[in-house]
């Protein structure tokens, strides 16, 4: 089965930094699009970012544009999400999902068959 472990959440004050990793095991994901999703209390599950597992394709919210960079490493089988000058409107749980349908990038959730456990970044003001 696909398996998705997120891990490197943390605090953080403004303006800092955190480096989120999402161990991916289970299948080979070669035409997935991996994401990054998260959601504050009080709030619906948004997109973060996205990207091709094979050719390293990348998509942002604009809310992220900029400041978080997502990227991986085959050989490791892991995703990462570099969060730069972090705002307290950061703070939120984020999820690791894949999305095996990668001919497309998609910023819907429901797109989304995997996903991991959360990890939870909180950003001090």
């Amino acid at each position: 089965q696909v398996q998705l472990v997120e891990s490197g959440g943390g605090l953080a004050q403004a303006g800092g930094s955190l480096r989120l990793s999402c161990a991916a095991s289970g299948r080979t994901f070669s035409g997935f699009n991996m994401g990054w999703f998260r959601q504050a209390p009080g709030k619906e599950r948004e997109f973060v970012a996205t990207i091709s597992w094979s050719g390293g394709r990348t998509d942002y919210a604009d809310s992220v544009l900029g400041r978080f960079t997502i990227s991986r490493d085959i050989a490791k089988n892991t995703v990462y999400l570099q969060m730069n000058r972090l705002v307290p409107e950061d703070t939120a749980v984020y999820y690791c999902a894949a999305d095996e349908n990668g001919y497309y990038f998609s910023r819907i959730r429901y797109d989304y068959e995997y996903w991991g456990q959360g990890t939870q970044v909180t950003v001090s003001s």
